[in-house]
């Protein structure tokens, strides 16, 4: 008996394929020798004769049941007593959201099957995977400001961002690396280039125009946060070269040292210099606010929330000091 739990679809589909595959040897139809149920149409009388039936051509029998949370929340007690003692010629996949280590049922699974985490991966650890995936799968080196890039345009899912690293790697072709500028190229379609004429629009004092195409995006269907995680992702680099600027080193270096795209450069160091240097130092905590709103810390909708945020990005005339 095996369960499969968390939140990330394609981890578990990847567990499930490996398992599979280890139970019926070579066969490359694994997945229709296994019986496919899904946990809203289960009842446990019927699962466990089809268990407990020996399978006509010998070997493995597989039962996987898919959303199974309901069908284990109304048979815990013949699960418990199903982990026990399971059949010895079966295997029993079970695939849920919640699997408290507490209970009596995950305490006997302990002893006789298997319990895969398959949680979400954030920060730090879903960078790394996607290096890591890029290089085992892909044979193709992303360094970490692309994979950041990726993961602010395309979203958390691994599974979103392994089909996103498959276009980009045929999209490279030999090239042993995939650059930022590849990524920019290719991941988001209209969306993405509608987002950065808004960032522009900003940027270039088109406060309108930056309004505009954030009510295409908003229509569209774009989500506000993934809106604000593309704002952050360039202003991030920005507010990193003003920590970087001095006396000893001139902004545009600092521009280059940070990150920014090199034909993006001019533009960028154009706009700080009428933001102001006390302006740019604010920004962080301006996106720090929105975010905060968004998740609950504000009564303004996300929409007003975002064009406040566009409003307060707004170059103003000073000087830089």
């Amino acid at each position: 008996m095996i369960v499969l739990f968390g939140a990330e679809r394609y981890l578990k589909q990847q567990v499930q394929h490996s398992v599979l595959a280890q139970a019926f040897g070579d066969e490359k139809s694994a997945s229709e020798l296994a019986t496919m149920l899904e946990g809203r149409d289960c009842e446990w009388r019927a699962v466990s004769d089809e268990l407990k039936t020996i399978s006509m051509w010998g070997g493995q029998r597989c039962v996987c049941i898919n959303a199974a949370d309901d069908f284990v929340k109304a048979n815990r007690s013949q699960l418990e007593n199903y982990a026990a003692n399971p059949a010895k010629k079966s295997l029993f996949i079970l695939d849920v959201k919640s699997w408290p280590k507490s209970t009596k049922l995950a305490k006997k699974l302990v002893k006789t099957g298997l319990a895969v985490e398959c949680a979400e991966l954030k920060g730090a650890q879903l960078v790394g995977w996607v290096g890591k995936h890029a290089q085992s799968s892909y044979q193709k080196k992303i360094p970490r400001p692309a994979v950041q890039l990726l993961i602010e345009l395309a979203g958390t899912s691994i599974g979103l961002l392994d089909r996103e690293l498959d276009k980009l790697a045929a999209y490279v072709g030999t090239r042993e690396q995939i650059t930022a500028e590849d990524v920019h190229a290719l991941v988001g379609g209209w969306r993405l280039e509608t987002t950065w004429a808004m960032i522009n629009g900003v940027r270039d004092g088109h406060l309108d125009s930056a309004l505009t195409e954030l009510d295409k995006l908003l229509t569209a269907g774009e989500a506000p946060q993934k809106l604000l995680g593309g704002i952050s992702f360039v202003y991030r680099k920005m507010t990193k070269a003003v920590r970087l600027s001095g006396p000893n080193r001139p902004l545009a270096a600092s521009l280059k040292m940070a990150g920014v795209f090199p034909k993006e450069i001019p533009a960028s160091e154009a706009y700080l210099r009428k933001l102001g240097r006390q302006k740019a130092e604010q920004i962080p905590q301006i996106l720090l606010q929105t975010d905060l709103g968004m998740k609950g810390g504000s009564t303004l909708p996300p929409r007003i929330l975002i064009e406040k945020l566009l409003v307060e990005l707004s170059p103003i005339s000073a000087a830089w000091r």
